[in-house]
């Protein structure tokens, strides 16, 4: 076997690649739905509904308990990864997309200063998920792994 097919073939690595991709998909349709208007920024883009970040991780973690048991060395490391990435999509990245947007505000408001007008570009606003998204993508990334393991 050479190592594309063993690439393709590893089900652990596909099922995280589901995971992210169908979270992508969902994303964009949902941001579609509500904004009334499409943004391919959101296929590849983080923040939203859902994580897609839960979804690859919890795809992985929940395929490698099903094709390795729950008390492999394997299990544990990618249960770990998925807390440790769902943790901090909810904390740091949350907040900072918060403070992005404050930031953006003040901008906007300053449209000049002292006769100089702003350069900057915007700040990215989506790079974190309430608490509701990462609910949404785990058990979207809990149902992949557990049709692909």
């Amino acid at each position: 076997m050479n190592g594309f097919e063993a690439l393709i073939g590893n089900t652990l690595l596909i099922s995280a690649v589901t995971g992210w991709f169908v979270a992508q998909v969902l994303k964009t349709l949902i941001h579609a739905w509500v904004t009334k208007s499409f943004d391919p920024e959101r296929l590849v883009g983080s923040g939203g509904m859902p994580s897609s970040h839960a979804s690859t991780v919890c795809a992985m973690a929940t395929t490698s308990g099903r094709l390795y048991g729950v008390g492999s060395p394997v299990f544990a490391v990618t249960s770990i990864v998925a807390i440790i990435v769902m943790h901090d999509a909810m904390g740091v990245r949350l907040e900072t997309g918060k403070q992005a947007k404050l930031l953006n505000q003040i901008l906007d408001s300053f449209k000049t200063l002292e006769g100089k007008k702003f350069t900057e570009e915007k700040l990215k606003e989506f790079v974190g998920h309430t608490p509701l998204q990462v609910l949404m993508g785990a058990i979207l990334g809990i149902l992949i792994g557990w049709f692909m393991g």
